[in-house]
């Protein structure tokens, strides 16, 4: 995005959680600000230094420590790759709890310290439960090991949690103690075309009771973010005359343990959908084979990309109740063309897509530049907007540098407050990745 932009003169690349932990003693004796940084693939600046704060790099801590392939418990450094992570249990016939767009280049420790989120969680859960262990140096440098491999451990307070979602502004994550889940023997997707975004509730609730426990994925796409990823050769969902009249798009993902009986499932909720009384669907595809399988996630995976193609993205990551998805994205658009923003050398396009199955709403307005004009009319507008429905300001992108001042929107002041205790507790000198998160005092 090229939104943040660091003053930092000096890069760390330690090897070992050892190394780490003189590397923040030193800086905790002179009060040097510390920022972790891992693939540097998150929305919201949290890699970014905002001083001269000195970058501790993960990247060089990239070995996986063991794995289990019985319980698939997999214990890896912070510094590994997501997707090496994804190809190292893979043989073992396991999968990685997560999958992200970035995964070609964030690492396990950001995505845990961030708690990111991504396509699986509907299945899988979030990392707050998938994640047995973590070690962490703390911003004194001592190391606290709580590396366990259990799965049930009932003693006292779980200090893991507070790490997870944290964004290095408690500690440095420099190794993650991980449950993955065993392959699915087959994986199966279709895309459905809505005629109208009030007919995705009821399909929702229509999937989940017919395709059941192997339901892994729920993916929502309104047309103007489709257009956008055809239109950028990220791939073609339905033929051109298969979406007339399609107002949104939904990608549903299976996967289970027989193919034939996943497949009958797929097609016996196609019939249902397409020959009821009152359709939910015009049309769906269900994919064919492995090539056709990744170029329909190919599509969805590739908005993101086509949004940087077509002009600068605002982009607002949000959690709010299902039923209020559209309206959200056509109340910011309405608002900003009551602004006289709505047009090519303005805003271009207002866009929503994201995660029915677990409440998580990708707003983008794309626009021919960044400007204060729109930044002024977006925020806090937006978050205002988020917090009439009760919802929140980051779903899985985290509060990094961008959205501390908006913390107030999702958080009470009893629990920011409680947030500040924990952060003067842990870090007295406030050199942990500092004004992440919380406002700098």
């Amino acid at each position: 995005m090229g939104k943040y932009h660091g003053k930092a003169t000096t890069v760390v690349k330690p090897k070992t959680a050892e190394e780490v932990s003189k590397i923040v003693k030193h800086c905790c004796e002179r009060r040097i600000g510390i920022v972790p940084q891992g693939g540097n693939t998150g929305m919201v600046g949290g890699s970014v230094p905002i001083g001269n704060e000195l970058i501790l790099n993960l990247g060089s801590m990239s070995k996986v420590r063991s794995f289990d392939p019985v319980s698939g418990i997999l214990i890896a450094d912070a510094g590994c790759i997501l997707q090496s992570l994804m190809d190292y249990v893979a043989p073992h016939n396991h999968i990685m709890p997560l999958d992200l767009g970035g995964k070609g280049s964030c690492q396990i420790g950001g995505n845990v310290s961030t708690n990111a989120g991504g396509l699986r969680l509907l299945r899988y859960g979030s990392l707050h439960g998938s994640v047995l262990g973590l070690e962490v140096v703390l911003p004194d440098g001592t190391i606290l090991d709580q590396l366990t491999t259990l799965r049930k451990d009932n003693t006292g307070y779980d200090l893991k949690q507070l790490f997870i979602g944290a964004e290095g502004t408690l500690g440095v994550i420099t190794g993650v103690s991980l449950l993955t889940p065993p392959s699915p023997q087959a994986s199966n997707n279709v895309i459905l075309a809505l005629p109208s975004f009030d007919n995705v509730l009821p399909l929702f609730k229509t999937v989940k009771q017919q395709l059941s426990e192997i339901l892994s994925a729920f993916e929502f796409i309104d047309r103007t973010a489709y257009d956008l990823a055809v239109k950028h050769g990220q791939g073609r969902g339905l033929h051109d005359d298969e979406i007339k009249g399609a107002e949104c798009f939904v990608l549903v993902e299976t996967s289970g343990g027989r193919r034939e009986h996943d497949e009958q499932k797929l097609n016996d909720l196609l019939e249902t959908l397409l020959t009821s009384d009152e359709p939910l669907i015009n049309t769906g595809v269900l994919s064919q084979n492995p090539a056709q399988f990744s170029s329909l996630w190919a599509l969805r995976e590739g908005i993101t990309e086509a949004v940087s193609k077509e002009g600068k993205a605002y982009k607002y990551d949000i959690s709010v109740p299902l039923s209020t998805f559209k309206d959200v994205v056509d109340i910011t658009r309405e608002h900003l063309r009551s602004k006289g923003l709505l047009h090519e050398k303005g805003v271009k396009h207002v866009i929503g897509f994201g995660h029915v199955g677990d409440g998580n709403l990708h707003l983008n307005v794309v626009a021919d530049a960044y400007t204060l004009e729109i930044q002024n009319a977006l925020e806090p507008f937006i978050y205002e907007l988020v917090a009439s429905h009760k919802g929140s300001v980051s779903a899985e992108h985290g509060i990094g540098a961008m959205k501390t001042h908006a913390l107030h929107y999702s958080k009470s002041g009893v629990s920011i407050e409680w947030m500040k205790k924990l952060k003067q507790l842990f870090d007295p000198h406030g050199i942990m990745n500092p004004g992440k998160v919380l406002e700098m005092p």
